[in-house]
């Protein structure tokens, strides 16, 4: 099976009041957009940075901006794509293989991951690495290969790129500037 659809994955830091919005941008294999969704700007309460301490961002960014987001969708993807590492865990609430672009070595995740090298010509960086969890281990041989199909015609960190300006354009929207 071949990748015809890709969720990109982001995240946006709100500049003025230290909350996060969440985007995902769906695309068929040539990264036009078939789909986009933004959650509502998330400003945790002091409780609650009180009460998840350390695992806040990554609550925040599994459950109350990943999974929403993919539920959302009405497209059918083939595979996740996303840059924060946090976002790894979403592989463990749902179905759809949650990947990683990395575009440097020391940059991997801590924990119980594995990082592959991937051969992408229009990347714009020397290097860059699939990360995944190591239980997907197997797994990652073959969405490499698939990614850097994709890759030889399209640079896969463009996308992310795109989110990030769509969620500024979205705040602007809904702050009037």
């Amino acid at each position: 099976m071949d990748i015809a659809k890709l969720a990109f994955l982001e995240t946006y830091n709100l500049p003025d009041n230290g909350g996060i919005m969440g985007a995902v941008l769906v695309t068929d294999a040539e990264t036009k957009p078939l789909e986009f969704r933004v959650t509502a700007p998330i400003k945790p309460t002091s409780f609650q940075k009180t009460l998840y301490g350390d695992v806040l961002l990554e609550h925040v960014l599994v459950e109350l901006i990943a999974i929403p987001l993919l539920n959302a969708i009405n497209e059918q993807v083939d595979m996740i794509l996303v840059k924060d590492p946090l976002f790894l865990s979403a592989n463990n609430k749902q179905g759809i293989r949650v990947v990683r672009i990395v575009n440097d070595e020391s940059s991997k995740a801590k924990g119980n991951t594995v990082l592959i090298p991937l051969n992408t010509p229009m990347n714009g960086s020397a290097k860059a690495y699939l990360e995944s969890a190591k239980k997907f281990e197997e797994e990652l041989q073959s969405i490499k290969e698939k990614l850097e199909k994709i890759a030889e015609s399209r640079n896969l960190s463009e996308p992310f790129e795109r989110l990030k300006l769509a969620c500024e354009q979205v705040q602007s929207q809904r702050t009037g500037d």
